[in-house]
């Protein structure tokens, strides 16, 4: 049986926390990725960032409703929400966008699991890390590949 280590892809391109926005959209066009592995300083994987991810930070901020009664101000909506959406707009760096704690595989993981695990957590690039080492990626279109032969 397949595993994820007869069809990942190990010249891995990934980016940085601090790889600026700027440089991140020239990646992905250059490379035509739409996922990247994020590593930090150290060069251990901490995150995913997406073109999407790029694309939802130029999407409209949305600002809650307030409602006033008597003397008391209430916010529909949460602070919290709010402040992660700000964050997001005036982000600069990948380490300010990108997602953290990605779902990773085994180079063992098997074509049936990783499609599962795929589906499961609506990814599109999974890091395969080896004894806490990444040693390649699997993106969707490496299963597509083997579903054709």
């Amino acid at each position: 049986m397949m595993t994820a280590r007869d069809i990942m892809t190990e010249e891995i391109v990934s980016v940085t926390l601090a790889t600026s926005l700027k440089d991140l959209a020239d990646i992905f066009v250059k490379t035509r990725f739409s996922n990247l592995p994020v590593l930090d300083e150290s060069g251990n994987l901490v995150g995913i960032i997406s073109e999407t991810d790029l694309i939802e930070q130029h999407k409209p901020l949305h600002i809650p409703t307030v409602m006033t009664l008597f003397d008391w101000v209430f916010t529909l909506g949460s602070e919290k929400r709010f402040k992660e959406e700000v964050d997001r707009v005036t982000a600069a760096t990948v380490g300010e966008l990108y997602r953290k704690d990605p779902v990773t595989c085994s180079p063992d993981t098997t074509i049936r699991e990783l499609a599962g695990l795929m589906s499961q957590h609506k990814v599109h690039l999974l890091p395969v890390v080896d004894a806490g080492k990444m040693i390649g990626v699997l993106a969707r279109l490496d299963l597509i590949r083997v579903m054709e032969d």
